[in-house]
């Protein structure tokens, strides 16, 4: 049997996959936690599981760009790829423990709006990394990326309404530290999706 001195091309879009679906798992948990909060829930777990498998997930893109010789598109996109996605498993489990760390004993209607815009943004960077493998589905490939924009113009606008939220009346002020802190971690999230989308776009840009 010939045996290929060549990587196959497709494990580096199996491997974009899993992370994306790590990002959309992380998301869930997070949305499933901000929607029923309690510092006892199995949740907090999920995410560092989550987390763990995603940095394996980025280690295995790392290190199989660092031995082949062809890949399917720039050796720096792919590692800017990697990077982002890994980036928003990491925020939403930062987010998380800091909200355990912070003794937080309620969640808020603006976080659940703004979990379930992340969680969004990660479904749509799923269906995108699905096509991503595809070279004739560009136009498909692109509306999911400018859904992803959509969605992170919705999370900043909704990070102004649970920021005026925050700031109105006399509130404690470190509630207000502390709220403020979650609320623009989650929304920084989404707008590490958006950068995926962007070097997506990229990407498309440069095979024509």
């Amino acid at each position: 049997m010939a045996i290929s001195l060549i990587p196959k091309e497709e494990k580096f879009f199996e491997l974009f996959e899993a992370q994306a679906r790590h990002n959309v798992a992380a998301a869930q948990a997070f949305k499933d936690l901000a929607r029923n909060w309690s510092v006892e829930s199995p949740d907090f777990d999920k995410l560092r599981d989550i987390e763990h498998e995603a940095d394996i997930t980025t280690h295995e893109i790392i290190d199989k760009l660092n031995r082949s010789f062809i890949t399917p598109f720039d050796r720096e996109d792919i590692h800017e790829l990697a990077s982002e996605m890994d980036d928003v498993v990491d925020l939403i489990q930062s987010v998380s423990s800091r909200m355990k760390l912070y003794h937080v004993d309620h969640s808020t209607e603006d976080l659940v709006a703004l979990a379930d815009i992340l969680w969004q943004s990660t479904e749509n960077v799923l269906k995108a990394t699905i096509e991503l493998k595809n070279q004739k589905s560009n136009r498909r490939l692109l509306d999911y990326c400018i859904e992803i924009n959509r969605l992170e113009n919705a999370g900043d606008q909704q990070l102004g309404i649970a920021l005026s939220k925050l700031f109105s009346g006399k509130p404690d002020p470190l509630e207000v530290i502390k709220w403020k802190e979650i609320y623009e971690s989650i929304e920084t999230a989404s707008v590490k999706c958006e950068d995926i989308a962007n070097t997506i776009e990229g990407i498309l840009v440069k095979q024509g």
